[in-house]
């Protein structure tokens, strides 16, 4: 039942939504990956960049595929725990430690190793529409720990604006998706941090948008 009401809301309501309320250029969709494990590395400004990076999958990715989302924000009442988990399907993970030894990406570990595909957004929450904030380094220690996993950069613009924050209908507007060749964690973490932001500043000058702050 819950892969078939995945499977409602990403290829009928959700495709709905990116095809007739908003214009989508995707470049170098050949770059997304095939199967998993693989991770999906994006900015984030918007609710809509992760139904818009679920619907760039083929349907048959879409029971492997999870965003990677806060415990504190989407299980914070019973509704939309259950719509997060059972519909949207996301990884949910503790953004604080309770303990020392507390690893919060412990969730991501283990379904990288039953070969998923997860939606990573290393900024840690939705930022200003077409601001790029540091990515923090917990996708670093991610790859480190499975270096064999393709780290898959991918910019969005645009969908800041079409939803920002703190708004619930999206609005027409024209959005662009850049992917970007695969990283990989064999290099040590701060080899990857710099090739990581390197890689999205190149996704941003292809577009020729403005200089991200």
């Amino acid at each position: 039942m819950n892969q078939l009401l995945r499977f409602i809301f990403y290829r009928v309501i959700v495709r709905l939504v990116v095809l007739v309320v908003l214009g989508l250029n995707v470049r170098h969709r050949q770059k997304l990956p095939e199967n998993g494990p693989a991770i999906l590395v994006a900015n984030h400004n918007s609710h809509l960049d992760t139904m818009v990076l679920m619907t760039l999958l083929p349907p048959r990715l879409l029971s492997i595929a999870q965003p990677v989302a806060a415990v504190d924000y989407f299980l914070r009442n019973p509704l939309l725990a259950w719509f997060a988990l059972k519909v949207v399907g996301i990884l949910p993970i503790k953004r604080e430690r309770e303990n020392r030894d507390d690893d919060p990406l412990l969730p991501c570990y283990e379904a990288l190793a039953k070969k998923q595909i997860l939606i990573f957004f290393p900024e840690g929450s939705r930022g200003e529409p077409e601001k790029l904030s540091d990515f923090k380094g917990g996708i670093a220690r991610l790859s480190e720990k499975f270096p064999e996993v393709p780290v898959i950069p991918i910019l969005l613009h645009g969908l800041g604006k079409a939803l920002p924050k703190g708004e619930l209908l999206p609005v027409p507007f024209f959005c662009d998706v850049f992917v970007g060749d695969a990283l990989f964690g064999t290099a040590g973490r701060t080899t990857f941090m710099r090739q990581l932001n390197q890689r999205m500043k190149q996704l941003a000058g292809e577009g020729t948008f403005a200089a991200w702050e």
